[in-house]
């Protein structure tokens, strides 16, 4: 006896439960990649979050991703408004500066796939990131926290300078006989490799990004001296 479900009804019938949450179960993570604006070639990281991160939680793992120090103020901009910390934002505001709507209120699940928009951080160097939504995952259990799965080269100093400052740091890093090159290298830690990436570093360093006791890097990691034979 053939005892296999048997599906019978019309096409305008609506389809049986079980067949819907087979074809459509429901997404719990999303696909992100993060670029620096205005730098070439591109500064990138393309991390999978728990779909419901906030855009508070998203700024913790930019932050992570990219190792900035979380030093300065930043906002998201989203089809022309402004989120973020709306008391720390506003504290300054004049009567003429536009609005900010309280970033905890806005979760990644409430975005669609394919929607595009900017993270602004450090005022003064205006470094701003776009922020693209690639896809909605649903994994085989729900992500406790970040991942980064890929991205390449090395973000610019703290302070720099914004991109103008990065461009003119880069000229005197690579030049022994610039007379600000002992200052500048000092500067930054000993070392700088614009291209530097470490998916590994950078995955753990996510993996912890809501975490408040966790210490961030300063400076990029020496190479290990090659052993004499």
């Amino acid at each position: 006896m053939n005892t296999a479900p048997q599906w019978s009804y019309r096409l305008d019938d609506p389809p049986p439960t079980l067949f819907i949450r087979a074809m459509f179960k429901a997404a719990n993570a999303v696909q992100i990649r993060v670029s620096i604006d205005e730098i070439e070639p591109d500064v990138w990281r393309r991390l999978v979050l728990p779909v419901h991160w906030n855009l508070e939680h998203l700024h913790c793992g930019i932050q992570a991703a990219f190792n900035w120090w979380d030093y300065h103020l930043y906002e998201f901009r989203i089809g022309g408004l402004r989120y973020g910390d709306v008391e720390t934002l506003m504290e300054d505001a004049s009567d003429d500066d536009p609005r900010v709507f309280d970033q905890t209120e806005v979760r990644l699940l409430d975005f669609e796939q394919g929607a595009v928009f900017s993270y602004h951080y450090d005022f003064g160097d205006g470094w701003r990131h776009t922020v693209a939504v690639e896809e909605f995952l649903a994994l085989g259990s729900a992500p406790k926290h970040g991942s980064c799965v890929a991205g390449a080269r090395a973000r610019p100093p703290e302070d720099v300078g914004g991109v103008s400052g990065y461009e003119r740091f880069l000229e005197i890093i690579a030049d022994r006989e610039d007379p600000e090159y002992a200052e500048t290298i000092r500067w930054c830690g000993g070392y700088f490799d614009p291209e530097w990436f470490d998916l590994s570093m950078a995955d753990k360093d996510l993996r912890n990004a809501l975490r408040s006791n966790v210490k961030r890097r300063l400076y990029q990691p020496k190479p290990k001296a090659v052993p004499k034979k």
